[in-house]
């Protein structure tokens, strides 16, 4: 079969999984016109198993399928294993903790559906609302960012199939996530996500086990990548030796490697820090804001924690036995490369048409992101800003409008970001991980949980974490040492004593505030 037969079946393959994506948008439109409240949170009316896989869906993107087995491929098992067991108790302790507690809050302060606009009902910001308006600014900001590791992603899957250029492939990509989501809003995104999870999951599992008995079993991985110095080791980091280009030197044959790096102590409380991130990231808690009732949380948490396991350990092994399977391949060259081994192994072991299926799997990881990062992004533009802050008596029609004018903005800047195809997805989304994490993290934890926490505590919890995320990243992290740490740790650290330091040392919250804060820890939603 040639190889233009080949890449015709995959098309046809990732082609039908695109066409059923849209058609949910179509089947949703109309519903998610009647409302904001049903464009932007589907009028809370999610069930606990699309609520959980959704959440996880969009939460993971495409990294989970490039990035995290690109991480593994390069430097081996240390890096992607502490960063998936910190992401794997980060899921369960939000589900856990804070599911409930913000299902009920939120519908009990104003009936919020935005993350800013609860922040903003909670302390209840009158006239002028900067806790509202510096949230959505980064929620502006981070999830330009992650638009763009979306887009990038979709980018290298397209130009490795199909083999044409990256940039045009990526802007085929970034349209497609933006029609569906323009159209049917949060309930064609929540059911898409749901099946995106399911396609992600299955994929996973499948490329896995085909990589295994492709390199002769799980001995025979052993014995290919042991030798490779802290390659395998929890406490090591393997260190492959490259040129100037970052490309990976061969000799006979071979991959040449350094000795291993140490993985110490401060470098695994910093990697499992990625955790912390959860509890700020808005495409998860909206999820707690849209189920049906605050009881069936609990259901949502079994099944969320157990695909996030299963698709972790999978991604991370993908990883490890691509390595094995691949040791010198031109191909997975340099760190960037390296994040295209699930479309390489998917590619060299399968039928041109199940390749395809399971590179859907990847299309599914970036889209189920993409259209949380696009349609959230727009949310706070348009429910946030404008009708919180610039135009109060504001028609859901004028609503949806500015919606739909900042998700096309929003892609533009991701698109812009996404321009460069050596850029390193796991870098990118660490990025705008620690800039949500620290920014609303802290925050919803005291929100939930410290009657004392006041405004300005939080408004200056939320501009502290954002503002050492940039400090630490770019003046900080380059002097190494300490400072070489992931900027979510200190900045998560800082932004919870600004919180508690400037609440104490300023007048506690009204009467009001504080009735609500004992009421919500009854209400039934």
């Amino acid at each position: 079969m040639s190889m233009d037969a080949n890449t015709t079946q995959v098309l046809i393959a990732v082609a039908s999984y695109m066409v059923v994506i849209v058609a949910i948008g179509f089947v949703y439109a109309r519903k998610a016109n009647e409302s904001s409240e049903n464009y932007f949170i589907g009028g809370r009316s999610l069930g606990p198993w699309v609520a959980a896989m959704s959440a996880e869906a969009s939460d993971m993107s495409g990294w989970l399928l490039m990035g995290v087995p690109g991480l593994a491929y390069w430097c081996g098992f240390a890096d992607a294993a502490w960063t998936a067991i910190g992401l794997l108790v980060g899921t369960y302790l939000n589900w856990l903790i804070v599911a409930k507690p913000l299902r009920r809050y939120s519908t009990l302060a104003g009936n919020s559906i935005t993350i800013p606009e609860f922040f903003s009902n909670r302390f209840k910001e009158q006239k002028t609302k900067p806790l509202l308006t510096i949230s959505s600014l980064m929620i502006l900001i981070f999830f330009a960012v992650y638009a763009g590791s979306c887009f990038v992603a979709g980018g290298k899957l397209f130009a490795q199939i199909f083999h044409l250029p990256y940039i045009s492939m990526m802007l085929i990509g970034a349209f497609f996530v933006v029609l569906y989501t323009f159209l049917g809003g949060f309930l064609a995104e929540s059911l898409s996500d749901f099946i995106q999870g399911i396609v992600m999951v299955i994929a996973l599992v499948a490329v896995l086990g085909a990589a295994v008995i492709a390199a002769g079993g799980p001995g025979a991985v052993s014995d290919n990548i042991k030798n490779i110095s802290g390659f395998v080791d929890f406490f090591g980091l393997a260190t492959p030796v490259t040129n100037d280009s970052g490309v990976q030197q061969i000799l006979n044959g071979a991959p040449l490697w350094g000795t291993a790096s140490p993985y110490g102590l401060l470098t695994i409380l910093s990697t499992l820090s990625w955790g912390l991130g959860y509890f700020g990231m808005p495409q998860v808690l909206l999820r707690f804001f849209a189920i049906r009732r605050s009881h069936e949380l609990t259901r949502s948490r079994r099944i969320a924690t157990i695909w996030c396991a299963i698709s972790l350990a999978a991604a991370l092994f993908i990883g490890l036995v691509g390595r094995a399977l691949f040791p010198a391949s031109a191909e997975l060259s340099t760190y960037a490369a390296a994040e295209n081994v699930f479309i390489v192994i998917s590619r060299t072991l399968f039928h041109p048409l199940l390749a395809g299926v399971m590179m859907a799997g990847i299309l599914a990881a970036i889209m189920s992101s993409s259209d949380s990062y696009l349609l959230i992004a727009s949310s706070a533009v348009s429910k946030d800003l404008f009708q919180g802050v610039i135009k109060r008596n504001a028609t859901d029609k004028q609503v949806m409008l500015v919606s739909r004018i900042t998700l096309l903005a929003v892609a533009v800047a991701g698109i812009f970001i996404a321009l460069d195809e050596n850029s390193v997805i796991f870098t990118i989304v660490s990025f705008a991980w620690a800039g949500f994490g620290a920014s609303f993290g802290p925050l919803v934890l005291f929100s939930l949980f410290w009657k004392r926490c006041n405004h300005i505590g939080a408004v200056a919890g939320v501009i502290t974490g954002g503002a050492t995320v940039f400090i630490w990243k770019l003046l900080l992290k380059p002097l190494g040492g300490v400072f070489g740490i992931y900027e979510l740790l200190p900045a998560f650290l800082l932004s919870c004593a600004a919180i508690v330091v400037v609440s104490l040392l300023t007048a506690p919250p009204s009467r009001k505030i504080q009735e609500e804060f004992e009421a919500a820890k009854t209400f039934v939603c």
